[in-house]
């Protein structure tokens, strides 16, 4: 059994994203043959319903795109609830203004003009953005995406948003931020 069936099994037990560490540890494999296996897997899953998605270091098994439709009844509570327009903001924010290493609390109050706590709060139970512990101030957390929230959009990582990278050099110039 070659390194990518091993990745495959391990990120279908594990139901969750898993770092490239982990998996390097757990295989007891360096982290070029991972990525090397990382490769053929998503090539082995290209045009099949399980694609791989990737946020940063973390990968995991989610569903095509082109199943959406399908899999949409199985969490049609989850998906269909109302994340309102703070949630929808402070999501942009989050995922444009991402430059690895995650956005503070108060990058997202500050271009929102509002205390993002609750949103974060509510973001955060629902899977669809990872707290971290910021390394630049160790008593405050940074915010990325999810890896759920990109199965949820139905995307494998961020480049494939809609027109990604101009929106992400505005909102890091934050010289636009507004959601019709």
């Amino acid at each position: 059994m070659n390194i990518s069936n091993h990745i495959e099994a391990l990120l279908f037990l594990s139901g969750k994203p898993l770092s490239i560490k982990e998996i390097c540890k757990i295989l007891d494999k360096k982290e070029r043959e991972i990525n090397e296996a990382i490769l053929d897997l998503e090539k082995e899953l290209n045009g099949r319903g399980i694609r791989l998605l990737k946020a940063d270091a973390n990968i995991m098994l989610g569903t095509a795109p082109e199943s959406d439709e399908y899999c949409k009844s199985l969490i049609k509570e989850e998906i269909d609830r109302n994340l309102g327009r703070a949630g929808l903001e402070t999501l942009a924010i989050i995922i444009y203004k991402n430059e690895g290493g995650g956005v503070s609390r108060n990058d997202i109050d500050r271009i929102r003009g509002v205390n993002s706590a609750f949103t974060l709060g509510n973001l955060a139970i629902r899977g669809l953005v990872d707290r971290k512990i910021n390394p630049k101030d160790k008593r405050s957390f940074v915010y990325k995406p999810s890896v759920r929230l990109f199965q949820f959009l139905g995307i494998t990582k961020k480049e494939d948003l809609p027109e990604f990278e101009k929106f992400s050099e505005q909102i890091k110039c934050e010289k636009l931020f507004t959601i019709q």
